[in-house]
């Protein structure tokens, strides 16, 4: 993979970090204003980051749904909620068209998938939505339902993207798994906006790193030289 504007990899790749540490300490010191208005920038500068190196436009399309679910989702509302939730999901939809494009099977089952896996996904997606249901208002019951599928195959999709992108999935349910606890009234810990972003950006820079990676394909083989001939040599 060359990139297309390496001037500018470096530059964003700082300015995606500044952006995040800026809205980290703005949600921890509760400057909403600030939060607020840094929150929706943080995918557009991790999607021009992803093209400046050479990433697909479908990845930089995943990146930039999850900038309209983050902008949708700061407004009240369950309508807003649901646009918000359906953004992500378009999201969602553009990694696993990424992971059977690019990714690579980690093992040898039925579908490419080993089994284990596939059943601890499979377990992690019937208790989280069986625990929630009751405590969900009834006209997100469903659609929460619906999403948390796409996630979880989303996030076990991402086995295909190497151990960054595997990480990068089990982020993306983890933050996830935070902001449903809100939904559904539980206790969360202190400071629960910080925990829900912390774990959302990381989600988003692994899957993104771990899907340059996959793109990139095997580097290229150097051209071997001609042996040197000796003087001399072939001359009768």
């Amino acid at each position: 993979m060359t990139a297309r504007w390496p001037a500018a990899v470096r530059p964003l790749l700082w300015a995606f970090v500044a952006l995040t540490a800026v809205h980290l300490a703005a949600l921890a010191a509760g400057a909403t204003l600030a939060a607020q208005l840094t929150k929706p920038a943080l995918m557009p500068v991790l999607a021009g980051y992803v093209l400046a190196r050479g990433g697909p436009a479908l990845l930089a399309g995943a990146l930039l749904f999850g900038c309209g679910g983050d902008a949708l989702l700061q407004m009240d509302g369950d309508t807003v909620f649901l646009a918000g939730t359906g953004s992500f999901a378009a999201g969602h939809v553009c990694y696993l068209l990424l992971f059977a494009r690019h990714g690579t099977p980690p093992g040898r089952g039925r579908l490419g998938y080993p089994a284990g896996p596939a059943a601890v996904y499979g377990v992690l997606l019937a208790g989280t939505v069986a625990l929630l249901w009751p405590d969900l208002p009834a006209g997100l019951r469903i659609p929460v339902a619906g999403y948390s599928l796409l996630l979880t195959a989303m996030a076990f999709g991402a086995l295909r993207a190497g151990s960054l992108g595997a990480l990068g999935g089990l982020l993306f349910l983890l933050s996830d798994g935070l902001l449903a606890d809100g939904l559904a009234h539980w206790p969360q810990p202190p400071l629960p906006q910080f925990w829900i972003m912390v774990t959302y950006v990381a989600a988003q820079y692994a899957l993104a790193c771990g899907l340059l990676r996959a793109t990139a394909g095997p580097a290229p083989r150097p051209t071997p030289r001609p042996a040197p001939t000796a003087p001399g040599a072939g001359v009768p």
